[in-house]
């Protein structure tokens, strides 16, 4: 592929390589050349192995677990990049970690998410390319352009084709509202609310259920799932409360700590993620279900190339 005589390179470090090589296949390009390792002290190693002088560059890294070894990772191959005189530098990051700290909700707290975007700025980054942010306000958090995906329309699609009856659509939290608002309108569906509190951080308890949830079929959908006690705490009480069944449906799967567990011993019937973060082989359930990002990834990478509309995806 070539435009405006600049050729066009996918990399990708350690974190999510199966995406990676997906979304290059998606595009019809091989994944260029690079070794990523360690020096025996632990410092990360990078070796661009092919000349990416004036190329339009696209480097593929989640920020997931182990989130500072992957960050590293993204920074140090950024530079590389940037010292080898890449013509542009696009840092695709399919999950963006340390996006819930994006406030102070204490004081003295810090506020991670912009120390974060401002360090890949400044390790050389021309523009960032993610899904499903935590909190909108990050994006403003760059002084580089940023293209948000969503994940939300994927989802929405493999519950249409389910046809199911009696659906309800449930927010785990009042900060989901508007996700969980645009989810139902495309499935045309009621949605209820859960209040829940959260007394210390992935720990949360269930208030009250706002809405009609007796005798329905429901599906909780959320943006990232950590330990899942806030969605399994869901799903129980919705399924105590009188739900017929309980489905869900996230983007960003961290899955760490008791995640597994709670999912497995839940009331939750069928669960949705996307590969944002690679499902290793311990945390496979039969009930969990793996979608893929690679197609709406490589029609934006191909849509930033050729200097079009990223948002047209979406229409």
């Amino acid at each position: 592929m070539n435009i405006h005589g600049k050729d066009i390179k996918i990399f990708a470090a350690n974190s999510n390589k199966e995406l990676a090589q997906k979304i290059a296949d998606q595009l019809g390009l091989p994944l260029s050349k690079c070794e990523v390792g360690t020096f025996s002290d632990g410092e990360i190693a990078i070796s661009v192995g092919e000349t990416v002088r004036g190329s339009d560059v696209f480097v593929v890294q989640s920020t997931c677990p182990p989130v500072n070894n992957n960050l590293m990772e993204l920074l140090i191959m950024i530079d590389a990049l940037k010292r080898a005189s890449a013509g542009r530098i696009t840092a695709v990051i399919p999950y963006f970690g340390y996006a819930r700290q994006d406030r102070k909700s204490k004081p003295r707290d810090p506020i991670s998410s912009k120390l974060v975007a401002d360090l890949i700025t400044a390790a050389g980054a021309d523009r960032v390319l993610t899904m499903d942010l935590h909190a909108a306000q990050i994006q403003g958090f760059f002084n580089i352009p940023l293209d948000h995906l969503v994940g939300m329309p994927i989802l929405s699609k493999l519950f249409e084709e389910k046809h199911l009856e009696d659906l309800v659509v449930v927010s785990p939290d009042l900060g989901s509202v508007n996700r969980a608002r645009t989810f139902a309108n495309r499935l045309d569906a009621p949605i209820a609310i859960i209040d829940k509190r959260r007394p210390r951080p992935n720990v949360s308890e269930i208030m009250n259920i706002i809405g009609d949830i007796k005798d329905k079929n429901v599906v909780i959908i959320d943006d990232i799932i950590d330990t899942a006690g806030t969605l399994c705490n869901a799903a129980n009480s919705l399924k105590e409360r009188g739900a017929k069944s309980v489905r869900a449906c996230a983007t960003h799967a961290l899955l760490s700590g008791p995640a597994i567990e709670r999912i497995r011993d839940s009331a939750i019937e069928e669960l949705v993620i996307l590969d944002t973060i690679p499902l290793t082989e311990e945390k496979k359930l039969d009930k969990i279900r793996v979608e893929t990002v690679s197609k709406v990834f490589a029609q934006a990478i191909e849509r930033i190339y050729s200097d079009q509309s990223v948002s047209k995806i979406f229409e």
